[in-house]
């Protein structure tokens, strides 16, 4: 018998390996996850695998579904401290008067470690187990991340006009790839490029992005289509709507996750499927700043990858990818009309493996396979808004909630055991953010 580090044996496990999984095969019952050294050694019976493993530590999750972390592909994790700050305002005024001179005002590398630190606290009691990020000192974001133990993507952003981060567009390239190479070692963060929007980076850098991106095998991390001023602006000034300017400068590719996506033609669309594109799709957000709606199931229909994200906390106004995954299956099906538009296992994919996907990550996270680093999460059934199951599956996407997280692993560490965290103080980034919250608001009042 072999000894290995941990055996999970849940009531339900749901590995989300392919989106085709026939329905059949998408829960299984009575079976167990052994993991040794960070990854998930085998998926078998709970028979089998106590014949063949011994284990000084063995989880019993009695109620509980077992499933891959969740991906958060889309957020601007230290905007958590402007949560709430500007609400019920459409975006491009919520960004140009009150988001980008409160950022001018208040950003720095203490604003992004604080900040940084609530949403990955929050995000891990809420079962995201990875999150791709666009922000400000990406540099702090991958400390901060690694120091928690979560997995991470940091946005070597690019915009054209100066911030505290760094002056012009050559000047965010070269301090992005500075970051990117302190990382090169590390098992946990990884980092993509992320010029801001097609509105905010001119062609110049935009071209200069393509061509590293090959050279560099790095993924793209963009917003792409949110709203019609975006395509009227464009159409205006380039002559042309974003996503053809994108392509006409090397940028639309696998290696592009396109954020927001509510403005598309069906044109539009068959070129994401034949070129691969990821789209990242944030309901919330976009529901609450009247963005628009992504074509979730006509992407679906074509074969495009379609990821979840919660956008920051600022416009959402949490980072809650339980209520954004319910949100996105409610969502695709009004669009629709159809209530077998983006169904539960679709849903579910979408918030795991797709996101897994469009950070070029999928052989490392995503599902529960072996080989793959042992990213998971246990959700609470047991709870009485989740009574009866009759589909453990549909449970987790239509009642499920963030509280019945139970547990969570990363690369086989439990960093959330019974609801509770084990390698972050609570009290002490709560009362941190309050602090910033206090500042913020009297800096706003005088």
């Amino acid at each position: 018998m072999q000894n290995i580090d941990q055996i999970i044996y849940p009531r339900w496990l749901i590995p989300v390996q392919d989106i085709d999984t026939p329905p059949h095969q998408q829960v299984l019952e009575r079976y167990g996850v052994a993991v040794d050294k960070g990854r998930v050694l085998t998926i078998e019976s709970r028979s089998s695998l106590s014949l063949k493993f011994h284990s000084d530590h063995i989880t019993e999750l009695a109620e509980h579904v077992l499933m891959p972390g969740l991906i958060n592909a889309h957020t601007h994790s230290a905007m958590t401290l402007l949560r709430g700050y500007a609400d019920d305002l459409p975006l491009m005024e919520w960004l140009s008067q009150h988001i980008w001179p409160a950022e001018a005002k208040w950003v720095n590398s203490e604003f992004v470690k604080v900040g940084t630190d609530l949403a990955i606290a929050e995000m891990i009691m809420s079962g995201t187990t990875c999150f791709n990020d666009m922000y400000f000192f990406p540099n702090i974001t991958a400390s901060r991340a690694e120091l928690a133990g979560i997995r991470a993507c940091v946005g070597m952003i690019v915009i054209d006009f100066p911030t505290v981060w760094a002056n012009d567009a050559d000047e965010y390239i070269s301090k992005g790839l500075e970051v990117r190479d302190e990382l090169r070692h590390s098992a946990l963060v990884t980092s993509a490029f992320a010029p801001h929007a097609p509105y905010t980076v001119s062609n110049q850098p935009l071209e200069k992005l393509g061509v590293l991106a090959e050279e560099l095998d790095c993924q793209i991390h963009m917003h792409v289509h949110e709203t019609a001023h975006e395509i009227d602006e464009s159409t205006a000034r380039y002559g042309m709507r974003p996503l053809e300017r994108l392509d006409q400068l090397g940028l639309v590719s696998p290696r592009l996750a396109a954020v927001h996506m509510t403005q598309l033609l069906p044109a539009e669309i068959t070129t994401l499927a034949e070129r691969g594109v990821n789209v990242v799709h944030c309901p919330q957000s976009n529901l609450k700043l009247a963005s628009g709606f992504s074509p979730v199931n006509k992407l679906l229909k074509q074969g495009v990858n379609v990821a979840v994200g919660t956008d920051g906390a600022s416009s959402n106004n949490d980072l809650d990818m339980l209520a954004e995954t319910q949100s996105a299956a409610l969502l695709a099906k009004a669009v629709a009309d159809d209530p077998s538009a983006m169904n539960a296992y679709q849903a579910l994919y979408a918030s795991t493996k797709a996101g897994a996907i469009a950070l070029g990550l999928e052989t490392e996270t995503g599902s529960i396979e072996p080989g793959k680093s042992a990213d998971m999460i246990a959700i609470d059934l047991s709870d009485p808004a989740s009574q009866p199951v009759f589909h453990p599956l549909s449970q987790v996407i239509y009642s499920a909630s963030r509280t019945q997280v139970s547990d969570v692993w990363i690369a086989g560490k439990r960093l959330l055991e019974d609801r509770k965290l084990t390698r972050m103080e609570l009290s002490g980034i709560i009362s941190a953010a309050s602090e910033w919250g206090l500042k913020i608001e009297a800096g706003h009042t005088q």
